[in-house]
């Protein structure tokens, strides 16, 4: 069964994996602070390779022990939400890339499973 949920906001935070706040991984800091905001929820990505705004390619290697890997991290919420986010959480991200976009969101449900 399909449910248009209507226009939404997209975030995406584009990090390294190395980036740390307070001793702790960004990534890791980030997503507790949008679980606690009550948002919808977050998706982190961890890329194989790409190349950051100092155009330095960053590459997975089996044998590296510390490797710096973008992570991106996705959330689909509406844009006052992901406006206060952003406005409450901005010094944490030192250095990174935040993009917003607009997005038609539909949610997918199978009707037999529901009440499971």
């Amino acid at each position: 069964m399909k449910r248009y949920l209507g226009s939404k906001k997209v975030m995406r935070i584009y990090l390294d994996n190395s980036d740390t706040f307070e001793g702790k991984p960004l990534w890791q800091q980030l997503v507790s602070r949008i679980k606690e905001e009550g948002m919808a929820g977050a998706t982190v990505f961890k890329a194989a390779a790409g190349i950051g705004a100092q155009t330095e390619l960053h590459t997975f290697e089996i044998w590296s022990l510390s490797q710096k890997l973008p992570v991106v991290i996705e959330v689909i919420e509406s844009e006052e939400a992901i406006r206060n986010f952003l406005d409450r959480y901005d010094s944490m991200i030192g250095e990174g890339l935040v993009t917003l976009g607009d997005v038609e969101v539909l949610r997918y449900k199978d009707a037999g499973r529901e009440g499971r």
